[in-house]
């Protein structure tokens, strides 16, 4: 049994984001909007205490540019 803990990275593809904001505005802790309105991420990694928050927020995007990928901690 390995004792590695699941944890998620936030992954954007701003190709596709149109700048609606709203994952910012349900998490600002994990999406930022640059000048344009586009996501980007100050650290892609999304403690685990805003993982909920982080997945509301990828699934509120109308464009679909951004969800959360597994890693090993």
């Amino acid at each position: 049994m390995s004792s590695d803990k699941v944890i998620f990275r936030a992954v954007a593809d701003r190709g596709r984001c149109c700048g609606y904001g709203l994952c910012a505005s349900i998490c600002p802790e994990v999406y930022k909007l640059d000048g344009d309105g586009l996501v980007y991420f100050d650290d892609d990694k999304v403690p685990p205490e805003l993982e909920e928050a982080a997945r509301e927020g990828a699934e509120a995007c109308p464009a679909e540019a951004i969800w959360l990928e597994e890693i090993q901690s």
